[in-house]
């Protein structure tokens, strides 16, 4: 499964880069395939390993302030392994075609 997921504090004005560094920080620190980009970080594996990062991403925003917002989108397909990468390989194959 991928999981695609922002997470951020609320109230805590606008500069929130150090916030989301702390929960980008949890998801590489997990080992598991995952790529962060200006909107969301995705992460690759089984579900629970993948929404326990998640919980733990979140806590670590949640530590430093007291309300946090997820948004979160899942491709849920059993037996499919290096989605991160392919999904991007067959779009980028179809580019260069064009």
């Amino acid at each position: 499964m991928i999981v695609a997921f922002s997470v951020s504090p609320l109230g805590v004005g606008e500069d929130v880069g150090e916030y989301v560094a702390d929960a980008v920080r949890v998801v590489r620190e997990s080992g598991l395939p995952n790529r962060t980009d200006a909107m969301f970080t995705s992460i690759e594996g089984e579900w629970d390993e993948v929404m326990d990062v998640v919980k733990r991403a979140v806590a670590a925003v949640e530590a430093r302030a007291g309300r946090v917002s997820l948004v979160l989108k899942a491709d849920i397909r059993p037996g499919v392994t290096d989605g991160l990468t392919s999904k991007v390989d067959t779009v980028e194959r179809y580019l260069a075609g064009a």
